[in-house]
Formats: C-alpha cells, sequence, structure tokens
C-alpha cells in the first residue's frame, strides 16, 4: 500500500482535509507551519468544491486528502480536473489516541489535517476509471452469485418442508437435480405458487449470471485486459474470472516493489506479537483487499493435485509459461509438505496462495527467471 504523498512538502502552501459526507464536507486548513487548523462546513457538491478551492487562494500549492470511503473517488478526480493535489488516507491505518472517546466532524478534520502536514498518513492508490468499472462489474457478478446460491436453497428447503427430498444422485442442482426440481407439484395450489415464484426468480438469476460472463468474456479479449488475462491464465487455478477479478483488483501489479509488500496488502501474511526474547506469530492478518484474498486461495486449492504440463496460448511469453510451471511444481510440492506434517489441508493452501501471490508478482512486473528456490522465497 503506497504511503507517499503525491505532494512535495516544501511546495505546499496549504493543507485541506476535508471529512467526507453524503451532503457535506468539513474542511480543516492549516498552513505549512505553525497556527491553528481553522475548519469550515461546505457542500458536497461539484459548485462548492470549486468556490472552496477558488478561497484557498486557488489549485497551485494546494494539498488536500480526504479518508477512503462510501463517497468512492468522485471528489479526487474533481480535484485532479481542477488542478488540485490530492491524496486518499488509509482509514483503517489513521493513528488513534487512547483514552479519546469524543468524535465529531471537526475533530476529525483537525486531527486529521494536523497528521497530513506531519507526515503521519498512509494513503492508498486510486483506481483508473477503467479499473474502478471492471472491479464494479466483478464484483457485481459475485453479489448475483451469492444471490443465486440463497435461492437455490430457498427452493431446496421449501421442498424439503413438504417431504420432496432428491434421491437420484448425491450432488445438488445438476442437470438431473434440476429436471427433479421442476417435475416437483405441491399438494396445496399456493405453496405451489411459491415454488413457481421461486424458480422464476432462480432462472432470472441464471440468465444474469450467464449474461455477466458473456461480457467478462468479452472484456477479457480487448485491450488493456487481453495481455494481463493471458499472463495470469497461464498459472493454474486460474481462469478467465479469477484472472479479470485480480486485475480489477490489484490494478498496477508494480507499485509493489517487492512481492512482499503485495502479500501484505492482501492480508496473507502472519500476524505478530513479539517483544524482547519472545516471538508470537498467529493467523495471516487479514487485513487488506478480501476480495483478491479470496480469488488467490480459491486458485491456490488447485495445487494440491499433481502437476501437469498444459498447453498454454501462442500469445504467453515462454518466460511467463515457464515461471507458471515453476510454480505448479514448488507450489504442490509445498502443500504437500505441509499436509504431511500435519498441518491442515486450509493452512496449507493458505501457504500456497502466500506463495503464488510473489510468483504472480514475478510474471506481472516481468522479473527475470531465477533459480527456483529464489523465486519462491522472493
Amino acid at each position: 500500500m503506497p504511503d507517499v504523498s503525491s505532494v512535495a512538502p516544501e511546495v505546499v502552501r496549504k493543507f485541506v482535509v476535508f471529512d467526507v459526507h453524503k451532503n457535506s464536507l468539513v474542511a480543516g486548513v492549516l498552513p505549512p507551519s505553525g497556527g491553528a487548523p481553522e475548519v469550515e462546513r461546505v457542500e458536497n457538491t461539484e459548485r462548492a468544491v470549486r468556490r472552496f478551492v477558488k478561497r484557498q487562494g486557488g489549485p497551485d500549492g494546494l494539498a488536500v486528502a480526504y479518508e477512503a470511503g462510501p463517497g468512492g473517488f468522485a471528489l479526487y478526480r474533481l480535484l485532479s480536473e481542477l488542478g488540485v493535489a490530492c491524496d486518499i488516507i488509509a482509514p483503517s491505518l489513521v493513528p488513534v489516541r487512547a483514552g479519546d472517546r469524543v468524535k465529531t466532524d471537526r475533530r476529525d478534520a483537525k486531527k486529521l489535517v494536523r497528521l497530513y502536514r506531519a507526515g503521519e498518513l498512509v494513503f492508498v492508490r486510486p483506481p483508473s476509471v477503467e479499473q474502478e468499472g471492471l472491479r464494479d462489474l466483478v464484483r457485481c457478478r459475485d453479489d448475483v452469485g451469492r444471490a443465486r446460491t440463497a435461492a437455490r436453497h430457498r427452493v431446496a428447503k421449501q421442498l424439503l418442508r413438504h417431504g420432496r427430498v432428491f434421491r437420484e444422485g448425491k450432488k445438488s442442482w445438476t442437470l438431473r437435480h434440476r429436471a427433479w426440481v421442476r417435475r416437483q407439484r405441491l399438494d396445496d395450489g399456493l405453496a405451489q405458487r411459491a415454488l413457481e415464484h421461486a424458480l422464476a426468480h432462480l432462472d432470472s438469476l441464471d440468465a444474469q449470471l450467464a449474461a455477466i460472463d458473456a461480457e467478462l468474456e468479452q472484456i477479457a479479449g480487448q485491450a488493456p485486459w487481453c495481455d494481463p488475462v493471458r499472463w495470469l491464465t497461464a498459472f493454474r487455478g486460474i481462469g478467465i474470472r479469477t484472472a479479470l477479478g485480480l486485475l480489477a483488483e490489484i490494478g498496477d501489479w508494480k507499485r509493489f516493489g517487492h512481492p512482499r509488500e503485495l502479500m501484505s496488502y492482501l492480508g496473507l501474511t502472519p500476524s505478530e506479537y513479539s517483544s524482547g526474547d519472545q516471538q508470537h506469530r498467529g493467523h495471516i492478518t487479514k487485513c487488506g483487499n478480501e476480495h483478491a484474498r479470496r480469488l488467490l486461495i480459491e486458485a491456490a486449492w488447485h495445487y494440491r493435485h499433481r502437476p501437469r504440463r498444459a498447453r498454454t496460448g501462442p500469445d504467453v511469453p515462454p518466460d511467463v509459461s515457464a515461471r507458471a510451471w515453476r510454480a505448479q511444481v514448488r507450489l504442490h510440492h509445498r502443500h504437500r509438505s505441509l499436509t504431511s506434517h500435519g498441518k491442515r489441508s486450509t493452512v496449507a493452501t493458505v501457504a500456497v496462495a502466500r506463495e503464488l501471490a510473489g510468483f504472480l508478482w514475478a510474471a506481472m512486473t516481468h522479473q527475470p527467471l531465477r533459480d527456483s528456490q529464489e523465486v519462491a522465497a522472493a
């Protein structure tokens, strides 16, 4: 996660931090040195923001920041359009004083602008418009998928309440199970109508998922996503939807100077509480991007199987194909070694996902091939 401001402190004329709400902005303003914060409330509209920038003497030398939140990046893009340098603050990493039990918008604005001027804040990288759009579509697909799972459960539980149990197979929602569900006719007319409505809702979700999947397939073959998708899908366990999800959530892989930074961003590094001679490491931190972490862990489950060479497309660079094969060999051995030493398969899979992030980082940042052990250690 980037922690360097986009503004050089020596050229800053004023520091401004917005406490952003749906209808209003509370601005804390500080000069480069000395002085007490000035607080001003303005409307959260484009016209009001333009007027505020003008009252502060224009965009030159103005450093603005606000916390990432439900307001998204509309304010960031408006300020960038006006020529104002803007940073996005990581809310979870804002320092909090012990014993501070009073929270108001004015106090938040004053505290944040002081920390901003002191350089004590951590910033996140805002996505591009294209990346944010892809992220919205991929997450929409996940939401619709969860809605379909819930709809399937409702249909199955209604049939169970009426004593209808599928005994023609072991798995649900196969073609045979779907045909069985369609043949069911409940004795009560109202119950049958409820079942028909539930099935109609399920059909609409299936159609919606098919439409989104078709759109994602089309997007994967277009610039600027086609080449990164081909590189990522060369690795075992990563299909087109997973590749697009990783690209949408991670964005520019080169902003991470080392694979450990990417692992930390994904929350795949162990938590630690060490002091003096005592060292205590616990579960993974689970901080950062949970969507990308879930996709990597799902992909990591495939490495419990033996390595198997698969054909890669002609557009996949040879070094990416070689790295994908090294990843199969290394990560399968890693999973088998951990499970043979008594680790649960879930724990071993998370460890594999952490190392898989390193392989992907090397491929997406075009790192030169090295010895397999060195690649794995990175």
